[in-house]
């Protein structure tokens, strides 16, 4: 199995990492107050953009210093008790490993909500209060007025953007040491995308070489995309399915702009226009079933099971096509194609609103929801209403248009029950994901 480049290259020890000497000189001197039994600090808090090497300094540091790195994520572990179970066991306890002792790292602190993650924030002062060792913790955004006696209980380094001339010495690096040929203007197109997150610009990096065998300018100005930008539907499709790892495939389902149940219907469509082995169709449509299984799940338990459908829609299908294992690989260009459910919906819809309007105005005068109308009462309607036009014509005021409709032959099987449905179930996974978004990413 391939290593990823971000892990391959992660600096070992603290002169290893590029370009964040205010930082390192703050971590020599905390770690040594530790070892001299005189800690200046019980904790310090790491906070900065993602992708500034918080989380590789917490690694540096433990091997630079000997120590046995216990880590975990605080916003995974969620409660207190769960806390409890991981850190305050190992910060009380000896080290089995490590000739010093330990280095206790908590990382996206930031990301625990005081509601759902009831006693998290208490537990980790408690924690601090009773501790045998240096506990380091990393943020992307530590302002959150529910951090704030965290941040008062810790000593707060700011670790910045990578600069561009550190960014490009360090994809320098990587492209000597894969031994691949890449133009110098290539890597100013992907370092000035990046905006100082070399975690994504080596993944790009990764991306473009493995997927094409070299990395120029031509193919990073077709492919680039600004960090964090939405993917539209055939950007999406084609990240997923060019994708050669999993991270690569759940990064674009986690960074599309297209709605959950619509994204599946791409794939689903597209899926025999990429593919090209029955065995591969059949295992991305067998991952692209389950996905939907865990969103109905997410939708009617917890938004947690999310993370499963990315998993499964993303990564599950990319990973389909066996012969990504080769070394020899290379992505195919196809011509993707819009859902036929969309083609339908785009061009039955200004039918669907005359349908819709004079269902509103049968339900005024009913009294009754347009959902119990369109149920139990449009198809008797229409019977009734081709016989009988003008009355009802003048008794609900239609217009020629809503006359026209009523007269058409075509009305019942041109307007079926399954597009009705479909629509509802588009405007309401609209509604859920606004939501979910933020907490769908973080999984």
């Amino acid at each position: 199995m391939t290593v990823p480049w971000v892990v391959k290259y992660r600096p070992r020890t603290l002169d290893d990492v590029e370009n964040q000497e205010d930082v390192k000189e703050e971590l020599r001197s905390w770690i040594d107050s530790w070892l001299k039994g005189s800690p200046s600090s019980t904790a310090v808090m790491l906070y900065g953009p993602p992708g500034t090497g918080k989380t590789s300094m917490a690694i540096a540091l433990a091997n630079t210093y000997k120590l046995e790195l216990v880590e975990t994520n605080a916003s995974d572990t969620r409660n207190l008790s769960s806390l409890r179970s991981i850190v305050e066991r190992a910060s009380v306890s000896g080290s089995l490993f490590g000739i010093r002792g330990k280095l206790i790292f908590l990382d996206e602190v930031d990301g625990i909500q005081p509601k759902q993650d009831f006693g998290a924030i208490s537990a980790i002062l408690e924690i601090l209060r009773n501790t045998k060792y240096p506990i380091l913790m990393a943020a992307n955004d530590p302002w959150n007025p529910n951090l704030r006696d965290l941040r008062n209980a810790v000593k707060m380094v700011e670790v910045k953007k990578l600069g561009k001339i550190a960014m490009r010495r360090l994809l320098k690096k990587i492209c000597t040491g894969e031994k691949i040929k890449c133009e110098d203007s290539a890597l100013d197109e992907i370092i000035e995308a990046s905006d100082g997150d070399s975690r994504y610009a080596i993944n790009f990096l990764q991306s473009i070489a493995e997927g094409y065998g070299e990395v120029t300018e031509k193919l990073v100005s077709e492919l680039v995309r600004r960090k964090e930008r939405e993917l539209d539907p055939f950007e999406t499709v084609r990240s997923v399915f060019w994708a050669r790892y999993g991270w690569q495939a759940k990064q674009a389902v986690s960074n599309s702009q297209v709605e959950y149940d619509l994204l599946m219907r791409w794939l689903s469509e597209n899926i025999p226009v990429q593919y090209e082995m029955l065995n591969d169709i059949w295992r991305a449509y067998d991952a692209l079933a389950r996905a939907s299984i865990f969103l109905t799940r997410a939708r009617l338990s917890s938004w947690d099971m999310l993370s499963y459908t990315f998993d499964l829609m993303g990564p599950g299908v990319a990973m389909a096509e066996v012969e990504k294992k080769s070394p020899s690989w290379k992505a195919k260009w196809k011509k993707y194609q819009f859902p036929t459910l969309v083609q339908q919906l785009y061009k039955s819809k200004r039918t669907r609103d005359v349908r819709d309007q004079i269902i509103k105005k049968i339900g005024y005068h009913l009294h009754s929801s347009s959902a119990k109308i369109y149920n139990d009462v449009f198809p008797f309607f229409l019977i009734t209403a081709s016989r009988s036009s003008d009355e009802m014509a003048k008794y609900l005021e239609l217009t020629p248009e809503e006359m026209e409709f009523i007269s058409s032959s075509k009305v019942e099987e041109g307007i079926t029950r399954e597009t009705r449905t479909s629509t509802q179930s588009s405007e309401g996974t609209t509604r859920s994901r606004s939501t979910s978004r933020s907490r769908s990413r973080k999984s």
